[in-house]
């Protein structure tokens, strides 16, 4: 591969603008030998990919050697410095990005200011997201700014699942059940109000549901369908209070329950009550 150096760079046509995540430019450079930025500061973030090649990145207390498959975050208003190395200079890609989602979005990621690298070794996925946004403000389309805010969230996935795979898990033996546990209650917690089933859920996380259920119930004390029905009556108990212009037959509806009477049934179960005398008590108690 040639190392003749090289340098580009687009913007994001639609320009900036305040908002939650917007990516202002990208770019990939084959630097020279030493070449050299900083130290200074900028008023975004910037992330850089390496291709190939070697260097030093410097950022407040942090110093680290990087090559091929390493990534490194600037922050904004952070001093930084990094030069590339004398016989085997970087070539990397880099994106700029701000937006009051940022912060949200690295530490998903693990990464901070004091630790601002990530090492994805042989995954090629966070060069093709960096290389992705490029194109997109290269080709000018009307969704640019939309697609390149959609490669950064992939590009900070890849680099999520890169340090997942680089750090061994600190948590005990019994961690794995515990994390299955919190995907089931996750599941259940999101799509109370489908047609959700224990029998589906077990398929989308892999397992079987026997096993799943026993798990959840050690850990829980309650069976995945008693925390089902009970999520769901808690739902339709708090529309009770807050939606009294919709009738329980549509609450029902709203929390996943197909028959109104059955909802009926088991909000008595566990409030002692029908829906409709809490609705009754709870308006009287915001007069």
């Amino acid at each position: 591969m040639s190392r003749n150096p090289t340098y580009r760079v687009v913007s994001n046509p639609i320009g900036f603008h305040a908002r939650e995540l917007t990516v202002l430019f990208a770019g990939e450079s084959q630097t020279r030998p030493l070449h050299r930025i900083g130290p200074k500061v900028v008023d975004y973030y910037l992330l850089h990919h390496i291709v190939s090649g070697k260097g030093l990145f410097r950022t407040g207390e942090f110093e680290a050697r990087l090559t091929a498959g390493d990534s490194f975050l600037i922050h904004p208003g952070q001093l930084f410095h990094y030069v590339s190395d004398e016989e085997e200079p970087w070539r990397y890609r880099w994106v700029a990005f701000a937006g009051t989602q940022s912060e949200a979005l690295i530490a998903e990621t693990g990464l901070g200011i004091y630790k601002p690298v990530v090492h994805s070794g042989g995954n090629r996925a966070p060069g093709e997201r960096c290389r992705s946004i490029f194109e997109a403000f290269r080709d000018r389309g009307s969704s640019a700014s939309l697609a390149a805010s959609g490669h950064l969230h992939l590009l900070f996935a890849s680099l999520h699942e890169a340090a997942a795979e680089a750090t061994p898990s600190p948590l005990r033996p019994d961690s794995h059940s515990e994390e299955l546990v919190q995907q089931m209650i996750g599941y259940l917690s999101t799509q109370y109000a489908e047609p959700v089933t224990i029998e589906g859920m077990a398929e989308t996380l892999g397992y079987n549901r026997a096993y799943l259920s026993r798990l959840f119930k050690q850990r829980t004390s309650l069976s995945p369908v008693t925390f089902l029905t009970k999520l769901r009556v808690d739902h339709g108990r708090r529309l009770l209070r807050e939606r009294p212009e919709l009738t329980v037959e549509q609450i029902a509806s709203s929390v996943g329950f197909q028959d109104a009477l059955y909802f009926s049934k088991q909000f008595r179960r566990w409030y002692d009550q029908s829906p409709t005398e809490y609705r009754i008590e709870a308006g009287k108690s915001l007069k």
